[in-house]
């Protein structure tokens, strides 16, 4: 079987990740201009080889795209981890009753009666000598 020469290699995200915001928006733009060309030549009945061609580049630009939301989502998770509220997007899903039940500490809490009933009536220390 003949290896066909592939102008739009599969972009790893390993790699993209390492790159900067300039940089992965660069490599989108490029990313989309190949796509383009590659439209054209399909207008233009290119070989069954290059239609192929445009899935990959399709996927390459997802690829790209994916990164950057990921790292964008990942900054602000950071930026707004200190802070008093964060955005509904970026809270944890959960299931609605688990976002609704009470805290651990909530949790925790004693009225003061209870409070006083207990310290009234401590557990009793003892063991039975054999």
């Amino acid at each position: 079987m003949a290896s066909v020469y592939c102008e739009s290699a599969v972009i790893k995200a390993q790699e993209l990740r390492n790159k900067n915001k300039a940089e992965l928006v660069k490599t989108l733009d490029e990313a989309k201009q190949e796509l383009a060309s590659l439209r054209v030549q399909k207008v233009a009945g290119a070989s069954s080889a290059k239609l192929q061609e445009i899935g990959e580049a399709r996927r390459n630009i997802a690829r790209i795209l994916t990164v950057i939301n990921q790292t964008q989502r990942e900054q602000l998770r950071l930026f707004y981890q200190k802070k008093k509220y964060t955005p509904l997007d970026l809270r944890v899903k959960k299931t609605r009753a688990m976002r609704r039940a009470l805290t651990p500490f909530e949790r925790s809490l004693k009225t003061l009666k209870q409070h006083k009933k207990e310290q009234a009536f401590p557990q009793r220390k003892y063991a039975v000598k054999a």
